[in-house]
C-alpha cells in the first residue's frame, strides 16, 4: 500500500496526515515541535511512505533536515502556489494538511526549492548582511538629512563616511541626534565588514559564477549574494523564470487586452532583486552603454522605474552567462 504525508507546520506546533491512495485518513494527529516525535509518529509507515509535503512559512530547515536526514522523500511547499478549493466554509489546520497529502498523491503539488544544507548557513549570513546595509544606509541619510536641514548645505555621502568627518551643527540638541546616527552607522560598519570577512572564508566564488564579475560594477559580494540566491541555475528552464525569481517582471492580469488587477509582487527572491538593482546603479556608473540605455528609460518614465528596467536586463544577461559560461557582452545586452 502507497501512503502520503501532508505536514502544516507551525511555530510550536504542526499537523500530520497521512492517507492511503484512496484518500483514507491513516494518521491525523497534532505533535509539539519536536523531531523525535514526529519520527516516532511515522516510523510505522516509512516503508510505505512514498513523500512527504512540509508547509511553512519560516521555520522549517529542522523538521525537513531531519526527516531527509532519516531517508524519507521530502516536498516542500510553495506557499504562494497552493491554494485550498475558495467555497469552503470551514476549513483548518488538519484539512489543510490533508490537502498537501491530497495534492501529493494526485502529482499536481507546487512545490519550492529545497536549498542545499551546506551553504544555507552562509547564504542567510549574507541575508543578515544585506538587512545591516540598509540599517546603515537609513543612519547615513539620518545624519546627511538633519545637516541639510539645519544648515540648507548638502553633504555628501562619501564625506559623511569618513571616519575624520566632524558633524557641523553648533546646537546641541541637533548635533546629539545626528552624532548617534553617526555611531550607530559606524558600528554597523563593523558588523557588515565581519560578516563579509566570515563569507569569504566560509565559501569561495563558485568558478561558473565567476563571469558575474565581468559585469562591470559586480564585484565579489554582488556576486556572491547571486551565486547564494541562485543556486542550481539549472532549475530555471527559461530566462523568464529567472527574471521572474527574481522579481523583475511585471505582476499583472490582462483578459482582452485590458487590466484585471495584479498578481502576487512578491512572489520571488527579494534578495536577487535587491542585487540585480544594486547592479544596476552600478552600471549606470561605470558602464557607458547602460548609461544611455537608464537615460532613454528615464525620460520616457522615472529613474526607479529606469533602473528596474536595467535590473531586469542584468538578470537575464545573467541568466545566459550562467548557463553558457561565457562573460558579460555589453554588445548582445543593447544590441537594440
Amino acid at each position: 500500500m502507497t501512503l502520503y504525508c501532508g505536514i502544516d507546520l507551525h511555530s510550536n506546533n504542526h499537523v500530520v496526515v497521512v492517507i492511503d491512495e484512496e484518500d483514507r485518513r491513516i494518521v491525523e494527529k497534532r505533535v509539539p515541535n519536536s523531531l523525535e516525535r514526529t519520527l516516532s509518529l511515522l516510523a510505522p509507515f516509512r516503508q510505505e511512505l512514498c513523500g512527504i509535503a512540509v508547509e511553512s512559512t519560516f521555520n522549517w530547515y529542522w523538521l525537513v533536515d531531519g526527516l531527509m536526514d532519516q531517508g524519507y522523500r521530502l516536498h516542500l511547499v510553495n506557499t504562494s502556489a497552493v491554494k485550498q478549493y475558495e467555497g469552503l466554509k470551514h476549513t483548518e489546520d488538519r484539512y489543510d494538511a490533508f490537502h498537501l497529502a491530497h495534492l501529493l498523491r494526485l502529482g499536481i503539488l507546487p512545490t519550492g526549492y529545497i536549498y542545499p544544507k551546506e551553504r544555507r548557513a552562509v547564504r542567510d549570513l549574507m541575508r543578515r548582511r544585506a538587512g545591516l546595509v540598509r540599517m546603515a544606509a537609513r543612519q547615513l541619510i539620518s545624519v546627511q538629512s538633519q545637516i541639510w536641514r539645519d544648515t540648507g548645505v548638502r553633504v555628501g555621502s562619501n564625506e559623511i563616511r569618513r571616519a575624520d568627518f566632524k558633524i557641523p551643527l553648533a546646537e546641541p540638541l541637533s548635533h546629539l541626534p545626528a552624532a548617534a546616527a553617526l555611531r550607530v552607522y559606524h558600528a554597523l560598519q563593523r558588523e557588515i565588514e565581519a560578516l563579509e570577512a566570515a563569507a569569504r572564508e566560509a565559501t569561495t566564488l563558485d568558478p561558473r559564477f565567476e563571469v558575474l564579475t565581468t559585469i562591470k560594477g559586480v564585484g565579489p559580494i554582488l556576486a556572491l549574494t547571486i551565486m547564494l540566491e541562485t543556486g542550481d541555475i539549472g532549475r530555471f528552464a527559461q530566462v523568464g523564470d529567472y527574471a521572474s525569481y527574481c522579481r523583475l517582471v511585471k505582476s499583472e492580469k490582462l483578459s482582452n487586452g485590458k487590466r484585471k488587477g495584479e498578481g502576487n509582487r512578491k512572489c520571488g527572491n527579494k534578495y536577487l532583486s535587491w542585487a540585480y538593482s544594486e547592479a544596476a546603479h552600478f552600471a549606470v556608473r561605470w558602464e557607458p552603454a547602460a548609461k544611455r540605455f537608464y537615460e532613454r528609460k528615464q525620460a520616457k518614465t522615472n529613474g526607479i522605474v529606469a533602473i528596474r528596467a536595467l535590473a531586469h536586463k542584468l538578470a537575464r544577461a545573467a541568466y545566459y552567462m550562467l548557463r553558457e559560461q561565457k562573460p558579460f557582452e555589453v554588445s548582445r545586452l543593447f544590441a537594440h
